[in-house]
This record gives structure tokens, sequence and C-alpha cells, in this order.
């Protein structure tokens, strides 16, 4: 297994309409398990392939207290909505931005597992609003899409002010390491 990067809003990628899922082979199985490491190390309660660059209609979630429940979604589809609750979402693809956005507060929904089973279920409450969420992301949608455009975009600025900085640091990090490896002699062990 391993920890994925996860894109982050303003990134076009995310912006995919994922394909369908039609082999169930162990390079899928290890994608799935790939993206609940990723989910759990984040941390989040939900992640769509879409957010590690992988175009497959494939979600995990996890709202469980003790993060042991886990939840593979293959090619999902809502069959039924049913009322409406506002909650405040976050996104691990917006990170630090938390906003209110409406959605169902019930949904019937029809996927197959991660060993191409077809089943379908009833969601409630959080898992009804975390699967509407992610369906968004394979959708190529995300929960900043619900705000105005001015929010939007104030966001969108500032993630990208912070990603710019970040890769400053990053850089300035990167020379005075070479900068000092290139007058100190490397240690006997790291040869």
């Amino acid at each position: 297994m391993a920890i994925r990067t996860i894109l982050e809003f303003p990134d076009p990628r995310l912006r995919t309409r994922a394909q369908a899922v039609t082999r169930f082979d162990p390079e899928f199985q290890r994608v799935v398990d790939d993206m609940l490491e990723t989910m759990y190390a984040a941390p989040g309660i939900g992640l769509a392939a879409t957010q590690v660059d992988v175009h497959q209609r494939l979600i995990v979630i996890d709202i469980s207290a003790e993060h042991n429940d886990p939840l593979v979604l293959v090619n999902p589809e809502i069959l039924s909505r049913e009322g409406e609750v506002a909650t405040e979402e976050g996104c691990l693809s917006v990170p630090g931005y938390f906003e209110e956005v409406k959605r169902a507060s019930k949904i019937r929904l029809r996927a197959q597992d991660r060993t191409g089973n077809v089943f379908e279920r009833d969601c409630e409450e959080m898992l009804a609003v975390c699967v509407q969420h992610e369906m968004d992301h394979i959708d190529g949608k995300l929960f900043v899409d619900y705000l105005s455009s001015l929010k939007r975009e104030r966001i969108r600025k500032k993630l990208e002010k912070e990603r710019k900085e970040r890769g400053t640091r990053s850089a300035s990090l990167s020379r005075a390491r070479a900068s000092d490896g290139a007058r100190k002699p490397l240690p006997e062990r790291a040869l």
C-alpha cells in the first residue's frame, strides 16, 4: 500500500469525469488499498479516485469514530433522494476551508463492492452527505461549486498563494541543503 498525493483545487484534473470501473484485478485492488491508506492518513472520512488522479468511478468512505468500517463504492449511482440538510463540509482537495452546503438528507444507492458484487443501500445523515460529496468528485465537481463565485474565487486565490509559498519554502530549503552539502563531506554511513 502507498499514500498517494491528493490533488488540490484549482487543479484542472479535479474536473475530469471518471470512467466506469470494468476490471476488478489486482491492480485495481491496490488502488483501493492505496486510497484507504491515503484517506486515513490525511485524515479524512471520504476520498474519490479523481482526487488522487485516478479517473475511475471509485469512492472510499469511513465515517466511523474508530476508523475501522471502510465502505468501498464502485460505479455508484443514486437511485433516489429525500429531504434536505445543510451541513458544513470540508474537502481534502480544498484544505482548511469549510462551508455550508445543502444536500439530500437520505439517499438510496446502488454500487459495486471492491470485487464487483452489486448491492443497494439506504444512507442517511452524515453517510448520505459524504456519498453525495464524493460522487460529485467523480463527476468533476467540487463542494466549492455550491458556493458563490466570489467565495470560490477567494478560496482559489488563497490556496494558490499558499501553494506558491510552500513551493518557495521548499525550493529555499533544497538550495540551502545543496549548498550546505557542497561544503561538508558526507558522513561515512551515507556512503
